[in-house]
């Protein structure tokens, strides 16, 4: 995660434990693409990725692989069941026991939704109503000043319980807040106060470095670590990778940067691999995402495959595009923690921050319990071997390692990771190409055959 946000308003994701089940409505209302893409084979997987399924998600790489599958089949029931019966909808989720859950508002409902094959949990409110809540809610937030918003993390919606969560900083700011009458059913949620430093070394794998000016006009310190994503090709066939927005340093002010492959002998000599195209980050889409463009150097040297680099430098093919949805399987690659494994455990969420210049920024995407640390900002999320989002913020930033924010943060209910959604990026990407670069981006993927 870059510097470029102050300590206390890096982006974050909201600390909820997967067994709390927060479930939150789909991201994107529109009709998910074919998600029923052909996923490798278990045994095709990479040994790291293997490892971190059995040691986060206490399952074999077959049932992974399943869950995930099982998840974006149960996406695209909702989504549809949502479009036909807005009033009905309340949420949908995997369970713990890894089978489908819809959540309805009447016994007709839930009727239909049980004649398709789904478990059923009734609820006095739907995902329309509490949305509309939470919205109020993020109007409140972003009219307090500096020191009182900056305080909350994020805001989730709670179908479980038809409530919002509110996560504020353990800390005398987060105490006085006096939250609005008008707005019923607020939980609020403790989580302890970011700050110190992250340290940014460079390193080899899965990452980047980049500064504002070029490498040999830049002090060290100007210089950031952030982790490649996923690679794309638009309709001119642009080669082109998909990371965090906030790691272009130059994104306040609309320009562009430099990206290099790190030489850790000598900084100043680093290769030249691409620059950021274009970047965003907050904004009407609330999306935290850049624009790699890969020069030809890159590109011969093969770094425009559809594969993500993790542990050891072993790669994962990527064989399709997924929606986030409460109770996936997930896995996300980093320069700092490489691979590590959770579940989605909201798949809407909502988090301020504050850039250098003081500036307001809303970012929107959903919430993971895999470990992500500082560096590992921009680096791919898979459920599967389908792309799933980039990562944009974690709790665990501070951490030197997984071993230790896992421990620190068990009181708060374990690690979260904030996750930008892969199609609501290509979509925004395409819609603001002007038939540039990225219009009509898509994620290289290779079938399994």
């Amino acid at each position: 995660m870059r510097k470029l946000m102050a300590r206390r308003a890096t982006v974050r994701a909201t600390t909820i434990a997967f067994a709390s089940t927060v479930l939150l409505a789909p991201l994107l209302s529109t009709a998910s693409a074919d998600s029923s893409v052909d996923q490798l084979a278990a045994d095709k997987l990479p040994a790291e990725l293997v490892t971190a399924i059995e040691r986060d998600l206490k399952m074999s790489p077959a049932e992974y692989l399943d869950r995930a599958e099982k998840s974006q089949q149960l996406r695209d029931y909702a989504t549809q069941f949502r479009s036909q019966r807005p009033d009905d909808f309340a949420g949908a989720w995997m369970g713990t026991d890894g089978k489908p859950v819809m959540a309805v508002t009447s016994l007709d409902a839930a009727k239909i939704a049980a004649a398709d094959g789904y478990q059923t949990r009734l609820a006095p409110i739907s995902a329309d109503n509490l949305e509309n809540s939470a919205d109020q809610l993020n109007m409140w937030i972003t009219s307090l000043p500096r020191d009182l918003s900056s305080a909350i993390n994020s805001v989730a919606i709670d179908f479980l319980n038809s409530q919002l969560v509110l996560s504020v900083a353990n800390t005398p700011a987060g105490h006085l807040l006096n939250l609005p009458t008008l707005i019923a059913n607020i939980k609020v949620m403790l989580s302890p106060d970011a700050g110190g430093p992250v340290e940014r070394r460079p390193m080899g794998g899965d990452t980047y470095i980049t500064a504002p000016t070029s490498l040999s006009d830049s002090s060290l310190h100007s210089v950031d670590v952030c982790s490649f994503g996923f690679n794309s090709v638009d309709s001119a066939g642009n080669a082109l990778n998909i990371s965090a927005g906030h790691c272009n340093p130059n994104v306040e002010q609309g320009t562009s940067a430099d990206v290099y492959l790190p030489n850790v002998r000598n900084l100043a000599s680093s290769p030249k691999v691409g620059s950021f195209a274009s970047s965003n980050l907050g904004g009407r889409s609330g999306l935290d995402y850049s624009v790699i463009k890969l020069n030809d150097d890159a590109v011969k040297a093969g770094m425009d495959q559809p594969s993500v680099r993790g542990a050891n430098g072993t790669t994962l093919t990527i064989t399709g595009v997924a929606d986030p949805i409460t109770g996936a399987p997930v896995c996300k690659s980093g320069q700092s923690s490489t691979f590590t494994c959770g579940f989605v455990v909201a798949d809407r969420v909502e988090t301020q921050l504050f850039t250098a210049a003081g500036q307001s920024k809303t970012v929107r995407g959903f919430a993971s319990s895999a470990c992500t640390l500082g560096g590992d900002s921009g680096g791919a999320i898979v459920t599967g071997t389908l792309a799933l989002g980039i990562t944009s913020g974690s709790n665990a930033a501070d951490a030197p390692n997984c071993n230790e924010a896992n421990t620190q943060l068990a009181q708060y209910g374990g690690t979260a990771s904030l996750g930008i959604p892969v199609r609501a990026i290509l979509t925004d990407i395409d819609a603001n190409s002007g038939g540039g670069i990225g219009s009509g981006i898509q994620v290289r993927t290779r079938s399994n055959a």
